[in-house]
């Protein structure tokens, strides 16, 4: 069984493709993101040649934020605000977002930012430590939620996800941007071959840290396929569930909605 596929305490989750206890992973996890925190948006830029900029152009554009009306944003995993950004950019004066993410050392990157980036950020954007299995949010207090390359990272995959209907308005929306499986004879190989022998040796030299890297790209081979996830989606209480996969299969965004 999968993490995410009804994995429970005594099952344990996939640290990559090492299996380990769910609090385990979180620690892990944890250790990662803070050995990669300052390198992190260069290395995703580095890996992807610069695609992970049009997937998350394709997300705030599936997103629409409004340029009229008040817009109360969550972005979930999104330390750096690299994702809030855009949405910030996207929409109108009345554009609110909530950066969350679990990691300090990624928060402090992106306030640093924030302050560099958005004009009044004290009042537009903000930035809170907590866990997406445990919000420390309200009730439907968010028209949106976001999580961008995070998902894989939780080990509670369901219960993140009933967090995410919980901290929504009736009508709002779920999106969430992470890596596939490449469904294209030929490319699937030579994806799998730069995955596992250039990208690490890319963490080593520009984050002096291949082993996170490497943890990194097991974690997307071990995610649940694509029908696989969005049945996630449709079972934590979300409706009209679509994904839609990008440069053959890469990275997908899954879409659902909070009918009420």
């Amino acid at each position: 069984m999968k993490a995410g596929d009804g994995a429970t305490e005594r099952e344990g989750a996939d640290f990559g493709f090492e299996r380990v206890s769910l609090d385990e992973k979180q620690g892990r996890v944890d250790s990662v993101f803070h050995s990669v925190a300052r390198r992190y948006d260069v290395m995703n830029d580095l890996m992807s040649a610069g695609l992970h900029r049009a997937w998350k152009a394709q997300l705030v554009s599936m997103l629409r934020p409004p340029q009229g009306r008040p817009f109360a944003h969550l972005d979930v995993a999104g330390g750096t605000g690299d994702v809030a950004f855009r949405v910030l950019a996207a929409g109108g004066p009345k554009t609110r977002v909530t950066v969350l993410d679990i990691n300090e050392s990624m928060l402090r990157v992106g306030a640093e930012r924030a302050r560099e980036k958005v004009e009044g950020a004290g009042d537009r954007i903000a930035f809170v430590t907590g866990n997406a299995e445990t919000l420390p949010l309200p009730d439907a207090a968010f028209d949106a939620y976001t999580i961008a390359f995070g998902i894989r990272n939780v080990p509670r995959i369901e219960t993140a996800l009933a967090e995410a209907r919980r901290v929504l308005k009736p009508g709002g929306r779920f999106l969430c941007l992470e890596f596939s499986a490449v469904d294209i004879p030929l490319l699937d190989r030579i994806y799998d071959a730069y995955s596992f022998h250039v990208i690490p040796r890319i963490g080593a030299r520009v984050a002096g840290d291949a082993e996170s890297y490497r943890y990194l790209v097991e974690s997307i081979r071990k995610f649940p396929s694509r029908g696989a996830f969005s049945g996630m989606i449709e079972r934590a209480g979300f409706r009209h569930v679509t994904d839609r996969p990008l440069s053959g299969g890469i990275v997908a965004i899954h879409s659902g909605w909070k009918v009420s």
